[in-house]
């Protein structure tokens, strides 16, 4: 009879892996990446969205629940971890996010398999539930999601806007900037670890500053992360048309690092319409804006995204609209109809636009954009570009331009056959030729 070695050490049980699943937008994959930082150095295995599924995974859902389409992939994202959990596939599945800031009581009643449901602001809590602990050590520190050389950069959480359609101040709440001093110490993070571009989110970059400073100061931020040895291209992205600092422009005049660019929703340009989504001002106002930025840089890249089908919107709204985009040509342009959201003040209004005239009216205002688009990019056809390159797809290696966001801009494409370029790298193209979206070109020594 064999007798057990009492003073040899226990083999403790390998923890789960962590599979982290994360749906909408760019302030999500943020969110995502610091929960994965933190378990990473927790001693977790931690994975982001793979299909390799083991027995005993714990699964985080990290969900958007902003407008119709992206809540129910929300849902039926959860549904797919969750009857995947009952078939054994995998061992625990947790929501988080929008979507269960916002429905978590029902979404406790519907879906009642699912371990545990956080909000937006849960991070200790989830750490807790996973079994790990939350380390202050690791505040900046990321698992980046996406390639290492561009990173999403929040500066800021919540919003104080009170935009009529919108539900983000419900599951973001209120707007809390982050300290500069901080924001500068995860740039040197991210740097350290490889990443050349900065692309600053937030609900509102625009209000940045005015809770801890008294003052709207993205202007100081914009000088400060500049100064950071390394950041290469600084974007910007979600800015707010009322209110405007223009001593933001000045900043990006002084600095060859960041990039001549303005992300701008504007959602529509009807008087009636702006009145009644609470944008805090008008038309001509609106136009006044596009114009001073235009002016104050000269080939700035402006982008923005509009609204249609909104409670109320005629036919006169829409063709208002629609020939105003034509008139301003913007740079870059999306378009989405109106989703009628519960607990919003749009809410109470009756959403009296069927659902083909919204997406006949979106269709419209992108085919106006694809036109725009294309002429701009026959006007770059000979000219030269610094260009960031992303990746390689198929023959081509694919990077962007100044002027261009990952996934809703334009790309540049090289031919693989010709060039060669590292990924991660800074190249001079040369355009050759251009589609509506695309540009093709050749690199230059």
């Amino acid at each position: 009879m064999r007798t057990r070695e009492i003073n040899k050490p226990i083999k403790a049980a390998a923890k789960p892996r962590v599979n982290v699943v994360t749906l909408g937008c760019s302030k999500n994959i943020y969110d995502s990446e610091v929960l994965m930082g933190q378990l990473k150095g927790n001693a977790y295995d931690v994975v982001h969205e793979t299909d390799k599924l083991r027995s005993n995974d714990i699964v985080v859902i990290n969900t958007c629940g902003f407008i119709d389409n992206a809540k129910q992939e929300s849902i039926d994202t959860i549904l797919q971890y969750s009857e995947l959990k009952e078939q054994g596939k995998v061992g625990k599945v947790i929501v988080t996010g929008c979507l269960s800031e916002r429905y978590k009581p029902e979404l406790e009643a519907e879906i009642t398999n699912v371990d545990a449901y956080f909000g937006t602001n849960d991070l200790q809590n989830i750490l807790t539930n996973i079994g790990a602990d939350y380390r202050h050590e690791l505040i900046g520190e990321r698992l980046l999601t996406t390639p290492s050389h561009f990173a999403y950069f929040k500066i800021a959480e919540g919003c104080n806007r009170p935009c009529s359609f919108c539900a983000i101040p419900l599951m973001r709440g209120k707007h809390v900037s982050t300290p500069i001093d901080q924001l500068v110490k995860n740039a040197e993070s991210l740097v350290k670890n490889g990443t050349k571009e900065l692309i600053l989110i937030a609900q509102d970059l625009t209000y940045y500053g005015l809770d801890l400073y008294g003052k709207r100061n993205l202007d100081e931020l914009l000088r400060r992360l500049s100064d950071v040895n390394g950041v290469e291209w600084i974007r910007l992205q979600y800015a707010y048309p009322a209110g405007f600092p223009m001593e933001v422009l000045d900043v990006m005049n002084e600095r060859d690092n960041i990039c001549k660019y303005m992300d701008m929703p504007l959602q529509h340009i009807s008087d009636n319409m702006l009145k009644s989504m609470r944008r805090g001002l008008t038309k001509q106002k609106t136009i006044d804006v596009v114009n001073q930025i235009r002016d104050k840089v000269p080939g700035i890249a402006m982008r923005t995204t509009l609204i249609t089908g909104y409670p109320g919107e005629t036919q006169q709204d829409f063709e208002e609209m629609a020939q105003w985009v034509e008139d301003t040509k913007f740079d870059r342009l999306g378009c989405f109809t109106y989703s009628h959201e519960e607990k919003t003040h749009a809410h109470s209004l009756v959403d009296d636009v069927p659902e083909e005239i919204k997406q006949e009216r979106a269709d419209a205002i992108m085919e106006i954009q694809q036109g725009i688009s294309f002429d701009k990019n026959q006007e770059k056809i000979g000219n030269t570009y610094k260009v960031l390159v992303d990746k390689k797809d198929g023959g081509y290696f694919v990077g962007r331009t100044e002027y261009d966001s990952p996934e809703v801009d334009n790309e540049v494409l090289i031919d693989a056959s010709v060039d060669y370029a590292a990924i991660g790298s800074f190249v001079n193209v040369k355009i050759n030729t251009a589609e509506d979206f695309d540009l093709y070109g050749q690199i230059v020594k």
